[in-house]
This record gives C-alpha cells, sequence and structure tokens, in this order.
C-alpha cells in the first residue's frame, strides 16, 4: 500500500517551497522571489508523531491567466489534488486574500478533500495580527498561522495533518525500485519521455528550453520491475547560467545522477553529438553510475538500410570515454523502442550490481596475464598476485601487486577489456584500485 499524499498548493509566491523545505528538513524545491519558479510537482518524504507520508510542493495556481506555461502549472496542481489525500491551502498574511485565493478556495472545496487553511508569513511571535481574522472569510474553517521561514506554528499544522490522513500500513516491505535519472542538455526531450512512459503529463513538456527547473520523481511498475524515473533540468553551459535559478537546477541534476542507479543520457538526434553531451555525460560516469545513451527524436531523422549503423559508429567514437554504455534510438514522441529502454535499464542495473567470486576471477586474472605477460620496466616486472571485488555500484575491483607504478594504464585496460569480455559488465564502469601487498599502498 502506498503512502499518503499530502499536497501543497495556493497561488504563486505565497512561500509554498520554502514551507515545503521546512517539513521534509531539507532543500530539495527551489525558493526564489520569482514567482512561478517551482513549475512541476515535486514529491518529498515528511515524518511527524511516527506517521510517514508524501508531501507534493506544486507550481502556484493562477485561476485567470493564458500564459502557456501558467495553464500548465495550474494543471500540474489540479493532477495533485486530485491524487492527495489532504490538502495544505497556503496563504499570505502580507497580501490578505486575493481574488486568487477565493478562486483556488472553491476549487478546493469542490474537491471533497479534507482541506487545512495555512495563512504563511505570520512570522512574529504572540497573538496573531488582526489581518489574520480575515481569512475566516475563505470558509474552509479555522485557519492555521504559520512562518515557513522561521518555522513557527508548523507542529500545529502538522497535528493537524495527521488528524486527516487515511490509514496506513508500512509492514509490507516494497521490491527494490530502480532509480532512473534522465539526463541532458535542455530541450531534448526528458519531459516527454517521462510524460510518454507514464501516461500522463507528469511534467511540464515546451519548447521553451529550461521550462523543468527542479528535478521531479514519477514510480512506473511493469513487466520489467519497479522504477523512479527522475526527470531533471537540462544541464547547460556555463556561460549560458544566467541565474540563480540555472545554479540550483544544475545542481538538482548532480543530485538526481547521485541517487540514482541508471542514467538514460539523452542526446537530439536532429542535432548529433555536442560538446555539452560529453559534460553531461561525464556527470554520471563520475559517480560510477550504470549508464544508456538514448538518442531521441528518431523519428525526426530520413533513413536509409544504413542510418543507423552509421550513427552508431559516429557515437562509438564520440562517447569513446565511455565505450561501456549502449545505444537506444527512440522517440519520446511517438513511444518508438520504450518497452526495450525498461529492459535495457533493468539489465545495465543488474550489470552494475554484479558480485563476482574472487576464485573466478583469480581464474580470468590467471588466464590474461599467461596471454599477455605484465609489462617490465628497468628488468623489473609487475607481478599480480591476486584480485578480489571490494565493492559493487559500479564493480570496483582490488588488485594486489609488488609495484603499483609498473601497473600502466594500457594493461589496466587490457585487463578491463578481458573481464568484460567474461562476464559482460554491460553499461557500467568498472573501477581498479591497485594496492601493493604488505604496505598499504592505494593509487
Amino acid at each position: 500500500m502506498s503512502k499518503p499524499v499530502v499536497a501543497i498548493v495556493g497561488r504563486p509566491n505565497v512561500g509554498k517551497s520554502t514551507l515545503f523545505n521546512k517539513l521534509i528538513g531539507t532543500r530539495i524545491s527551489i525558493v526564489d522571489d520569482t514567482p512561478g519558479v517551482t513549475r512541476d510537482r515535486i514529491y518529498g518524504e515528511c515524518e511527524w508523531l511516527n506517521n510517514r507520508f508524501l508531501l507534493v510542493d506544486t507550481g502556484g495556481i493562477e485561476p485567470y491567466s493564458n500564459d502557456v506555461i501558467l495553464k500548465q502549472m495550474r494543471a500540474q496542481a489540479e493532477i495533485a489534488i486530485e491524487t492527495a489525500d489532504v490538502i495544505i491551502f497556503v496563504t499570505d498574511l502580507t497580501c490578505g486574500i486575493l481574488a486568487a485565493d477565493t478562486e483556488v478556495a472553491s476549487m478546493l472545496q469542490k474537491s471533497g478533500k479534507p482541506i487545512i487553511l495555512c495563512v504563511n508569513k505570520c512570522d512574529s511571535i504572540g497573538a496573531p495580527e488582526p489581518e489574520f481574522y480575515e481569512f475566516y472569510n475563505l470558509g474552509l474553517g479555522d485557519p492555521i498561522a504559520v512562518s515557513s521561514v522561521h518555522g513557527h506554528g508548523t507542529g500545529d499544522l502538522l497535528d493537524e495533518v495527521i488528524k486527516n490522513l487515511p490509514a496506513f500500513d508500512e509492514e509490507e516491505e516494497e521490491d527494490e525500485i530502480i532509480n532512473v535519472a534522465v539526463i541532458g542538455k535542455p530541450n531534448v526531450g526528458k519531459s516527454s519521455l517521462i510524460n510518454k512512459i507514464s501516461g500522463e503529463e507528469r511534467a511540464i513538456v515546451s519548447d521553451i528550453a529550461g521550462t523543468t527547473r527542479d528535478s521531479t520523481d514519477t514510480l512506473i511498475e511493469n513487466q520489467y520491475g519497479k522504477f523512479n524515473f527522475i526527470d531533471t533540468a537540462g544541464i547547460r553551459r556555463k556561460s549560458k547560467i544566467n541565474d540563480a535559478i540555472e545554479k540550483f537546477s544544475i545542481i538538482r541534476a548532480r543530485m538526481a545522477v547521485e541517487r540514482a542507479n541508471v542514467c538514460v543520457i539523452m542526446i537530439d538526434a536532429q542535432e548529433g553529438f555536442t560538446e555539452q553531451d560529453s559534460k553531461v555525460a561525464g556527470i554520471a560516469l563520475e559517480q560510477g553510475k550504470a549508464c544508456i545513451i538514448a538518442v531521441n527524436k528518431w523519428d525526426a531523422i530520413e533513413k536509409d538500410t544504413n542510418t543507423m549503423k552509421e550513427f552508431r559508429d559516429k557515437l562509438a567514437v564520440d562517447f569513446s570515454f565511455m565505450s561501456f554504455a549502449p545505444f537506444m534510438f527512440i522517440s519520446a514522441k511517438t513511444g518508438q523502442r520504450i518497452d526495450r529502454l525498461f529492459e535495457m535499464i533493468a539489465y545495465v542495473h543488474s550489470q552494475n550490481s554484479m558480485r563476482i567470486s574472487t576464485g573466478r576471477l583469480n581464474e580470468v586474472l590467471a588466464d590474461a596475464t599467461a596471454r599477455v605477460q605484465p609489462p617490465t620496466d628497468k628488468g623489473k616486472r609487475l607481478k599480480i598476485y591476486y584480485m578480489t571485488q571490494a565493492s559493487t555500484r559500479p564493480p570496483t575491483f582490488v588488485f594486489f601487486v609488488n609495484n603499483a607504478e609498473l601497473f600502466h594504464f594500457s594493461y589496466q585496460r587490457y585487463l578491463e577489456n578481458q573481464i568484460r569480455a567474461i562476464f559482460g559488465l554491460d553499461g557500467t564502469p568498472i573501477r581498479f584500485i591497485i594496492r601493493e601487498r604488505g604496505e598499504g599502498k592505494k593509487k
């Protein structure tokens, strides 16, 4: 059974994201004074008095706006309201009740869900200011005075949330969920892919580059397993990062990669490989994640018999620094090869998590060193006494040798190729740790 869901809603710039971050105890949502900063639904886990639930931050609701982005933000908030068990309606003491607040209150009342009225920015200690009592006019019962910046009143707010939560049994253990970060430069189709696989408008899709600013989560379960897709803001060149919001988005993308088991690196088939694609892939490589390179918008390419082979061969050169990563040619728009993508994600995750016995590894090592003798320098030959696997995700192997300086990169690459030839390890980087026996040295 899934956790109860509590949605935070309200018009723009009333402090929803600040409240969200305060309640979950970490900075997930981007907080900025610019209205409309939070555009998608952001999820976080909250715990209060041994009760756990999912908290959802939403983009501000603008009832009368015809702006494309604002209309989609409103649609996102409406989906959050539909899926929520309890709704926290956030208003602003310093502004009083605006027409937009009245419209949002009316929308919430029609939902039939329990609604908790939160009057934010009550920053002074003591009795509420006289303006606070105006919020009774919204017809939503007793308002709760809160300061999301200082944390005043958040305990009372959470007490009221707990009173309205449905029963939840946490005893049931969930199977392992594969966390998948969808990364790439702006406007390559990351959000379109998330929406296609989830079957709903989960993330805002627009031709305006940079529409997704936060990282958003989408849970999918199918015949290939359970997946949590993390849609990330596009990673731009540093020269194009002009404001704090963009910088936060890059931090979010890096955090998403850190959370992920598998990274789907999306590139645009129409643009081909760019320097920015290599930088995006480098983030995943640095963190040792299983990787798939997804060439999106393949439906828009004119093809003949050799088109895919020629494209693949060129990409193999461009991505030579991560030759282990498989290529997939997909279309987020039409759904082409999306099922195959799920299968590949599950496969590379299993490869990234593979553990090999020490005995089997040393059999392969003995065979490899017999075929190609270890290098020598000034009459001294490298001796590899044995190897063992230290960890997974990524598979990390420790070699015990007589002299670490003799273990040249070229011979390490040879042994890596031999290990991959026997055990596969497709879609995952592997790491070597070199130790000189008895000296405790590590290089």
